[in-house]
């Protein structure tokens, strides 16, 4: 079911241990994730700093790639995206694999949108033709990327978080008309508070959007029907796992980051993103959380 991860922190913030070392790093999830799937069909990961944007995918699993190791080392910036992927709309190929890019913008996501085939015109109807040709691979995410996209262009001065709850809202009234069977497309109370307990045949025919993106400079996402975990850090942290704060943030600087994550990855004081919310993580590293429904 893809697994993800995002910082948005004050400061330029390393993340290799929470993709390569931690008690439940992201690469040990690329093998196995707390449902017992593994998510073996590509990998990506993205930094921003400053509006200096860095993006490296690729097709092979990340068990498999010493690439993965690489530039999990490399990954340092105050926004940072990665993602393992198991497919489920779109075969696995460079073109589908996260995170999706245009010039600093990025998403990654988690889900899965019920008859995305018949959906998919409704969506592409509501792009202009340059977001409409942008769109390189056939995976739902990539869509949703550009209606995002749209919808930001749309409104340039709206928060980020505004702008994702627009989107998600287009495609649950699609999803509505379009596959009135698929559980809980509607903008009604969410009726999933703990995914641990549903069957995984359930979650494969939900509408769901874990969404994880930044337009360039702020942090937005949302959460509906898949595990979102938030850890925030008000402080430059000591690393649990190798003892170091992963950062060079001057001591007076008031250094502030949060990691947001599909499934806790230390043993870090997380809690659960609700579901059926969106939210927003400025450049001051604090974390908004809002309703989905307002």
């Amino acid at each position: 079911m893809c697994r993800l991860y995002a910082l948005q922190a004050t400061h330029p913030t390393c993340a290799a241990c929470e993709l390569l070392d931690a008690q439940n790093d992201l690469l040990d999830q690329s093998q196995e994730d707390t449902r017992g799937l593994s998510n073996p069909h590509g990998w990506g990961m993205a930094s921003l700093t400053g509006g200096t944007a860095h993006c490296v995918r690729q097709v092979d699993p990340a068990t498999e790639s010493n690439r993965y190791r690489e530039q999990s080392l490399r990954l340092e910036g105050t926004t940072l995206l990665a993602h393992i992927r198991r497919a489920t709309v779109g075969d696995p190929s460079l073109n589908n694999t996260h995170p999706f890019r245009n010039d600093a913008a990025f998403l990654i996501h988690n889900g899965h949108v019920p008859a995305f085939k018949a959906v998919r015109p409704r969506l592409l109807a509501r792009l202009s033709d340059e977001h409409r040709h942008g769109i390189r691979g056939t995976t739902d995410s990539e869509h949703i990327f550009a209606l995002l996209l749209q919808l930001r262009e749309e409104a340039p001065d709206a928060p980020i978080h505004t702008i994702t709850r627009r989107a998600v809202h287009l495609l649950q009234s699609w999803c509505d008309e379009e596959a009135p069977d698929a559980v809980q497309t509607g903008v009604s109370p969410v009726p999933f508070d703990d995914l641990d307990t549903v069957a995984d045949a359930v979650i494969h025919d939900t509408l769901a959007l874990n969404l994880l993106w930044t337009d360039g400079t702020d942090l937005g996402g949302a959460r509906l029907n898949r595990s979102l975990w938030a850890l925030r850090r008000t402080g430059a942290h000591i690393c649990p796992t190798c003892g170091d704060d992963h950062t060079d943030a001057p001591e007076s600087a008031s250094y502030r980051a949060t990691v947001l994550a599909s499934e806790r990855i230390t043993d870090e004081d997380w809690t659960k993103v609700p579901n059926g919310s969106v939210f927003h993580v400025g450049g001051d590293g604090a974390f908004d959380l809002f309703p989905l429904t307002p």
